[in-house]
């Protein structure tokens, strides 16, 4: 059962099977600048992985998703992205990859779903440090906004009220995020559904049309679930 609460959606569901298809990810592609170096590639998102290749200084390379990882100075400042790169297959740490952008530029890396919300024991009566309630779906959405896309997201983002999941895609609209019908990983589900609405994390978009979800307060009060759902049948997905 749905539960209704500051941001839940007033419906009843059963949990669908999570499937763990392939990914529709938006590849991007990056050219490596070290100033002559070779560029290490390693077997995780960060310098402790072991290196597992390298790529020239000059190098285009095609980035299929980015994670964070170590904190990495290089010739374009100090980051934390990691990207995933498709040859030689691993990461490379994105302080050292023109993309045109000083932003993530393809879907966040997810290899495991779990609920690492670090509020999840305290009470759903208390504001976390981005102002919404712990424990509702927003709070969940706004640390995988903060946490996996690495956007300082908090509940007055841009100068806008952000509020109940309700008025996510209005307060979208007024900040310039880009608010749309098309499914991607790292969006946020947005519902207008009930009386405050509903947002989720959007891990997987899957081959046959549905999406994996996670989200807190939908399937139990105040608690994570993931859901496979079709991707239709969400009202509006927001881009940060």
């Amino acid at each position: 059962m749905a539960w209704m609460k500051r941001g839940g959606l007033l419906a009843a569901v059963s949990a669908g099977m999570i499937m763990l298809g392939a990914t529709a990810a938006d590849a991007a592609t990056g050219t490596v600048n070290t100033s002559g170096t070779a560029l290490s590639v390693r077997s995780g998102a960060g310098t402790s992985y072991p290196t597992v290749g390298s790529v020239a200084d000059g190098k285009s390379v095609t980035i299929s998703c980015q994670t964070r990882g170590t904190t990495i100075t290089g010739t374009y400042g100090t980051s934390s992205v990691w990207d995933k790169i498709t040859s030689p297959a691993g990461y490379v740490s994105d302080a050292y990859v023109y993309t045109g952008s000083d932003g993530t530029v393809a879907p966040p890396c997810v290899t495991t779903l779990t609920d690492d919300y670090p509020y999840k024991s305290d009470s759903s009566s208390q504001a976390d440090p981005w102002n919404f309630y712990k424990r509702e779906c927003v709070s969940f959405a706004a640390w995988r906004i903060r946490q996996r896309l690495g956007v300082d997201f908090t509940n007055s983002y841009r100068g806008v009220h952000w509020g109940n999941a309700i008025n996510w895609d209005n307060a979208a609209a007024s900040a310039g995020v880009k608010v749309d019908h098309t499914a991607k990983v790292g969006a946020i589900a947005q519902w207008n559904s009930g009386t405050y609405g509903h947002v989720a994390y959007v891990a997987r978009v899957n081959s046959d049309g549905t999406i994996l979800l996670e989200e807190y307060n939908y399937l139990s009060a105040h608690n994570y679930d993931t859901r496979t759902v079709s991707a239709s049948s969400v009202g509006n997905y927001l881009h940060f």
